[in-house]
């Protein structure tokens, strides 16, 4: 019982964030604002993901690290999914904090009125940055509730991942 509560607050910030993340990539058309639109806007998300992803992401590492410890007897599947799930967050942190914050904190010192000359290189790197980040966390996601499915399976007593996505085609 304890596993499965952890499981599911832990998927809870680590859908959250992947889904913000793509919500990003939904708008393309953020990448083709001129500079004196684009920035207010790079600037505001700074602060509001400024306040927000470090406690979601720290939050979703302590959970995740927490459902490993718990899944370990799960068999090496579930405990190994759930493994993934941690380093793939691990490596979204280190990727945010490395090479997106700073690339916000430049942002942060230009306005609307006057930036440098390459700003939208700038821009695209951190687009390109964000892609990778955003694949990162979904694959999180996506892992994480492949082992909720695994360790599904494990409970029913059945041996086939066949057998669960049966049973998920036949529930939709």
């Amino acid at each position: 019982m304890l596993l499965t509560v952890t499981r599911l607050a832990a998927t809870l910030p680590v859908g959250l964030f992947a889904g913000g993340t793509l919500f990003m990539l939904l708008a393309p058309s953020l990448m083709r604002l001129p500079a004196s639109s684009y920035v207010p806007y790079w600037q505001a998300l700074n602060t509001d993901y400024g306040r927000a992803m470090p406690p979601m992401l720290l939050s979703a590492l302590a959970l995740l690290v927490t459902t490993s410890v718990l899944s370990y007897r799960r068999g090496p599947l579930v405990f190994g999914l759930t493994v993934a799930a941690v380093l793939l967050v691990v490596a979204v942190i280190v990727l945010t904090v490395t090479q997106l914050e700073p690339l916000n904190k430049l942002a942060d010192t230009w306005t609307a009125q006057q930036q440098p000359a390459d700003w939208a290189d700038v821009r695209r790197q951190w687009w390109n940055l964000h892609i990778i980040r955003t694949v990162l966390a979904m694959l999180a996601l996506i892992v994480l509730l492949a082992a909720q499915a695994a360790d599904r399976e494990r409970g029913n007593g059945a041996d086939s991942a066949h057998t669960t996505v049966s049973r998920a085609i036949v529930a939709a």
